[in-house]
């Protein structure tokens, strides 16, 4: 799960604003979020998933590799060899780039490792993920077609109502919370516990995991598959203070494989499927 986290690399807007500058930190905060979709490599660029074989697996944009390329690189790019989980890259005749520098051989460190190697060809990234015993490469391409005709997000209105102190109950042993995936695999994480809230005189539960320094919670409500994306929504808060979390629906928003069929959402697990339209936050998107 910290990949999406790190990836998306999420600015959280403090929820401290005096009421009268609300609606301008959530403008902010939306704003920022297009800005994030939009730059490079971000996710509007991901063009490619190919899991990889046992063995020798050729890269590049001529016909019947394992890993094609967008047009725009080279035909022949290197091999990646897969041995016993371990993705090794030998590059070919063209300039291969890691971090900057020129690659050589290299064992791909894939990214479940905070510092994750990725090889770029011109506007072409690629990396290794690994999901469960899953070992595949992504690719992302600055001029993806997705990219070029971005429009921009669709919003619910701003709603204050929206905007929930909620109780935070922490677990009192080890607690597990596992997502099923759009690929088929599973995801078992920590969850440091769960908050309740109440809206229209009803209470609620959610379950969220830790990543980097705030709660995610993956969840569906009754506006999801009629004005909200059908499969999940995001929603990002920050740490629990005194008990209490702000969970901030106006900041719902819709995971990455709504923009590229190239991603490995997590889907939401039953119990944070909530009996209620939460009417804020991101939209379907328009593609």
């Amino acid at each position: 799960m910290k990949v999406i986290a790190a990836l998306a690399a999420l600015v959280i807007a403090s929820s401290q604003a005096a009421p009268g500058d609300y609606a301008g930190m959530i403008a902010a905060w939306r704003a920022d979020r297009e800005a994030r979709l939009k730059a490079e490599y971000g996710w509007l660029t991901v063009v490619g998933l190919h899991w990889l074989k046992e063995g020798e697996n050729r890269v590049g944009s001529e016909p019947g590799v394992q890993v094609p390329l967008p047009a725009s690189a080279p035909k022949r790019v290197g091999v990646i060899t897969l041995k016993n989980g371990v993705a090794r890259f030998v590059p070919g005749s063209s300039p291969v780039l890691t971090r900057g520098k020129p690659a050589g051989a290299m064992n791909l460190k894939p990214d479940t490792s905070p510092d994750y190697d990725t090889l770029d060809v011109g506007p072409v990234r690629f990396f290794v993920i690994q999901r469960e015993n899953r070992i595949g490469v992504r690719v992302k391409d600055n001029q993806s077609e997705a990219r070029r005709q971005f429009r921009g997000l669709k919003w619910y209105p701003v709603d204050p109502s929206w905007r929930v102190r909620a109780k935070f109950v922490p677990w009192d042993k080890p607690h597990t919370l596992t997502f099923d995936t759009e690929i088929g695999t599973k995801e078992p994480e920590p969850s440091p516990g769960y908050v309740t809230f109440t809206r229209a005189g009803k209470e609620y539960r959610l379950e969220p995991v830790v990543e980097e320094d705030h709660l995610w919670f993956v969840m569906r409500d009754q506006t999801s598959g009629k004005s909200t994306y059908a499969a999940s929504r995001f929603l990002y808060v920050p740490m629990p203070k005194d008990g209490y979390v702000d969970l901030d629906f106006n900041k719902a928003e819709n995971p990455p494989c709504v923009f590229t069929a190239f991603a490995t959402c997590p889907l939401p697990p039953p119990q944070n499927r909530l009996a209620l339209p939460v009417t804020a936050g991101e939209m379907l998107y328009a593609h």
